[in-house]
C-alpha cells in the first residue's frame, strides 16, 4: 500500500520542488531552456540540453524520435515544479548553468534550521546583554555609537545594548568575550577625564600631567587599539592600575 512519504531514488529524492529567482521577481521571466551545456565527467565531454515536452531526458544526445520544445516559465519570480515533472526537476536542481546565479532551489528544511539557529544566537546574545555590567556594556556600545555612549543615560545604554544584540547577534557576542573592548573603553575613558592626552597626530599617548610618554602608536594601528595591547605588558598594567585609581579618585 503506498503511503505519502516522499520516495527516494538513491539519494535524488522524488517530490515537488520550487525555484526562486535571486533579487527578481517579474511578473514573467523565461529560464533559457535550449542551446545550454554540462559538462559530463564521466563521459569527459559537454552535453547539450534541452527541456522538451515528449522526451524523458534533457540530454539532446538521447532524444529518440522529434523533440518538442518547452519554456520554462517563472511567475512572480517563483516556479514550482510538481513531482511528476522529473526531466524539468533534474533539469533545474543539477545541470542548468544559471543554478545558483540566477535562481536557486528552495530547501524548506535547510531555511528552517538556519532560522532556528539566527534565533537561537538572537536568544544568547540577549541573554548575555542582559546580564552585561554596565562598564561592558559601555565598551560594547562605544564599538558601535562612539563617543555618543558618554552622554547616554543607563536606560538609554541598556536599550541599545539590547537592540544591538537582537539585530547583530554573531558582532555582539564577538565583542563581548574580546577583552581588549573594554581594554580600549577604558584607554578612551580615561583620555576623555583628562588623564591622558592622544597626540593631534594619533601617534602619542601621553600623561596629562606632566607630558611625560606614556606610548607610541605602531604604524597603521588604530591608537586605542594599541593602546589596549599596550595596557596587556608589564609596563602597560603598572600605567593602567595607576589610571584606574586616578579615574576612581
Amino acid at each position: 500500500m503506498k503511503t505519502k512519504e516522499k520516495i527516494k531514488t538513491n539519494t535524488w529524492e522524488i517530490k515537488s520542488r520550487t525555484y526562486l529567482l535571486k533579487d527578481l521577481s517579474p511578473v514573467a521571466y523565461m529560464m533559457k531552456s535550449s542551446n545550454i551545456y554540462w559538462f559530463d565527467e564521466e563521459k569527459g565531454y559537454e552535453r547539450e540540453l534541452r527541456l522538451t515536452s515528449n522526451q524523458k531526458t534533457p540530454f539532446v544526445d538521447e532524444f529518440k524520435g522529434d523533440a518538442r520544445l518547452e519554456h520554462v516559465i517563472f511567475r512572480d519570480g517563483a516556479l514550482t515544479v510538481p513531482k511528476n515533472k522529473q526531466t524539468l526537476q533534474k533539469l533545474l536542481s543539477i545541470y542548468h548553468p544559471m543554478k545558483d546565479k540566477v535562481y536557486y532551489e528552495l530547501d524548506e528544511v535547510k531555511d528552517a534550521v538556519d532560522e532556528l539557529e539566527v534565533m537561537e544566537l538572537e536568544i544568547e546574545a540577549l541573554n548575555a546583554a542582559k546580564n552585561l555590567d554596565v562598564e561592558m556594556a559601555e565598551a560594547v556600545m562605544r564599538v558601535e555609537l562612539g563617543s555618543k555612549v558618554s552622554e547616554m543615560t543607563s536606560k538609554e545604554l541598556k536599550r541599545d545594548l539590547l537592540l544591538f544584540a537582537k539585530n547583530n547577534p554573531d558582532l555582539f557576542l564577538e565583542l563581548v568575550s574580546d577583552d581588549n573592548v573594554q581594554l580600549r573603553n577604558f584607554g578612551i575613558k580615561a583620555t576623555e577625564a583628562g588623564i591622558i592626552k592622544l597626540s593631534q597626530d594619533q601617534r602619542n599617548f601621553t600623561w596629562a600631567s606632566n607630558g611625560r610618554k606614556v606610548m607610541t602608536v605602531p604604524f597603521d594601528e588604530h591608537p586605542y587599539s594599541a593602546l589596549a595591547v599596550f595596557f596587556k605588558t608589564d609596563e602597560g598594567m603598572e600605567i593602567f592600575s595607576n589610571i584606574e585609581k586616578r579615574l576612581k579618585d
